[in-house]
């Protein structure tokens, strides 16, 4: 899936840990903490620690995490000296320890959280790198916006908060629902320092297509709690999204489709098998088959981007499929152990200093299990998503990129249009479009790292052939 919760591409990073003052005896007294710190995680996610000393002379810090929408979050405790510096941030159970250079311009530690330890440093900058986003729209838009609140009648304590988009003009406007990929998102479905739902939002909207993107259930401006929840829960807001539309007076309530990416393409089907009026549904690297195997081959793919052989992978991939059957019978000590063994695998091989680094495996392995058992991890391993795929009688669009490595694409779009076709529907569009990655870039290594350092945020060829088959398929005024 898009934002995966089941990640594991940094056992084989190098990780540099400075076991002894890297000073010469005579050099000078480096700079103070103060300031502004930088340094890329795993290649792909900026993080920015302020710190300030504050009036009784005690030192306070705060990090964003830019590339994943997060500002401004707590650092509970910060430790520097002359040759290191440390911080614990409790919110998000993390730790950073470092050892400064001579000139006390960098910081080379290690980044903990979840029980492994990753390789990151901090170096000292006058302001935050900017990637440069040239698709993001700028105002003045030449349509409308309108911040907007519905409630999930299923879930009371649900209030989503979103944007929704309409081209100018009279009459009513056929209109599109986004549905993000999995992980808590934003309206915009903030990633790496992307906004995809904003560019494609904007894009349909000047084509004349409405636009209704949400903040997921517990995040930015919506209620509720998205710890715990799952891909029925989300199908439950995005039913309560389709209900609001149907009452807007500027919207087509026979026009309502969806749009879903990746978790979002499970997401939709769900939906549309039980809203029958659903006019039009477009997968954006959607699964269709198991999780299990989604799971499976995307930890092949992903491992083998980094670089990990094949030996190493042929030796991953039971325990993989061992862990998810003892999942499915409920044995969690078995989990832990078959766990604790893969472990091993990815640590092997690796320098002792880089072993000490990414965690004790007893720990690293108990965290994972904890992502294993999360209700959302549960539900997804065993959930099919033919049988909704099957039910579908609208319109659907289904495209992959042909380098995703997140959603394989020739497995997935052979599985979404055999069910599609095996329920009689034969109004379904299916398309690999070449070049492309998960997130509909045109990718160049096409790794999960590059997705942040590529300028474009979706394809022009992509957004076109949305628009195009959307305006075909629901009517949508030029």
């Amino acid at each position: 899936m898009r934002a995966v919760h089941a990640f594991w591409v940094a056992a084989s990073l190098a990780i540099a840990m400075a076991s002894t003052d890297p000073r010469p005896a005579a050099a000078a007294e480096p700079r103070g903490i103060e300031g502004l710190w930088q340094g890329t995680l795993q290649g792909m996610l900026r993080l920015v620690v302020h710190v300030e000393r504050g009036p009784a002379g005690g030192l306070t810090a705060t990090m964003d995490s830019p590339d994943q929408g997060a500002m401004g979050l707590a650092i509970d405790t910060l430790v520097a000296t002359p040759d290191s510096m440390r911080f614990d941030m409790r919110r998000i159970g993390s730790q950073f320890a470092g050892a400064r250079s001579a000139d006390g311009d960098s910081i080379v530690g290690v980044w903990r959280q979840g029980g492994m330890g990753l390789p990151l440093t901090l170096r000292r900058a006058e302001k935050a790198i900017e990637w440069r986003r040239p698709q993001e729209p700028q105002r003045p838009y030449p349509y409308d916006t309108v911040a907007v609140t519905f409630r999930n009648a299923q879930a009371p304590e649900v209030l989503l908060a979103g944007t929704l988009t309409l081209p100018r003009g009279k009459g009513r406007f056929p209109c599109a629902l986004l549905i993000t990929g999995s992980g808590p998102e934003d309206r915009d479905e903030m990633v790496f320092g992307h906004r995809p739902f904003l560019v494609l939002a904007d894009h349909l909207t000047r084509q004349g297509i409405a636009v209704l993107r949400v903040d997921d259930r517990g995040v930015g401006g919506s209620t509720g709690e998205f710890r715990g929840a799952t891909s029925e829960d989300f199908a439950s807001d995005a039913l309560a999204g389709i209900e609001f539309l149907r009452k807007r007076p500027e919207i087509d309530p026979r026009g309502i489709g969806l749009i879903g990416h990746s978790e979002g393409g499970l997401v939709a089907p769900l939906v549309a098998a039980r809203a029958r009026d659903v006019a039009f549904i477009v997968l954006m690297a959607g699964p269709g088959i198991p999780g299990d195997s989604t799971l499976i081959l995307q930890t092949a793919a992903l491992r083998r981007s980094i670089g990990v052989s094949e030996e190493s992978i042929a030796r991953e991939i039971p325990l993989h499929r061992r862990i998810y059957s003892l999942l499915r019978q409920g044995d969690s000590a078995g989990v832990v152990r078959a766990s604790r063994e893969l472990v091993e695998i990815q640590l092997q091989g690796l320098p002792e200093e880089r072993r000490r680094a990414m965690g004790d495996p007893d720990s690293v392995a108990v965290a994972a299990v904890r992502r294993f058992l999360s209700p959302w991890m549960r539900f997804f391993l065993a959930y099919d998503p033919r049988p909704a795929l099957q039910r579908i009688r609208c319109p659907v669009l289904a495209i992959n990129g042909e380098k995703d490595l997140q959603v394989l694409p020739k497995e997935n779009l052979a599985a979404i249009e055999s069910a599609l076709r095996a329920g009689g529907n034969r109004a379904a569009t299916v398309k690999e479009l070449p070049g492309l990655n998960h997130l509909f870039q045109t990718c160049k290594t096409c790794s999960v790292a590059e997705y942040s350092q590529l300028e474009e945020t979706v394809a022009p060829v992509a957004l076109e052939l949305m628009s195009q088959w959307i305006r075909t398929h629901a009517n949508a005024k030029r």
